[in-house]
């Protein structure tokens, strides 16, 4: 008996539409993930993207548990002596949600370039519209 190995010229992709209206952010992301990584598919290989594409509406909608909102804070460096930039994730949250959900999904993806192409394959939309209806994508819905 020989071990089955995808590779990417026989991968089928499907498109996914999933709502984040009221579900957990971490709980979200890492469902969003096995889907984008394609650990959900009986075809999953390693080292090939077997991954299908996901749309996730909604996600100024999202929620974090907790104290979350005023007290996780999102760092990033810009390089230069004194350059430490802070930002709470309640202003996250206002102003570019998409940032949010994204930034939690690729930080459950693999850290190398398989990962980031994964990662192309997400679509983040902070309203309910968005614009692959040409897709078809099915409705996802995940555990809350």
């Amino acid at each position: 008996m020989n071990t089955y190995m995808a590779n990417a010229q026989t991968v089928e992709r499907k498109w996914y539409v999933v709502d984040a209206d009221g579900m957990v952010l971490g709980r979200l992301a890492s469902q969003v993930a096995n889907i984008l990584r394609g650990k959900h598919k009986p075809t999953y290989t390693p080292h090939v993207d077997t991954g299908d594409n996901v749309i996730i509406v909604n996600a100024s909608k999202v929620v974090l548990t907790g104290k979350k909102l005023d007290q996780k804070i999102y760092y990033h460096h810009s390089g230069y002596v004194g350059g430490l930039k802070e930002t709470k994730y309640r202003k996250l949250m206002n102003d570019k949600p998409e940032f949010v959900l994204r930034k939690a999904v690729v930080g459950m993806l693999p850290k190398n370039p398989l990962g980031r192409k994964m990662a192309t394959k997400m679509h983040v939309y902070s309203g309910a519209d968005h614009e692959h209806e040409a897709q078809k994508p099915e409705v996802l819905s995940l555990i809350k």
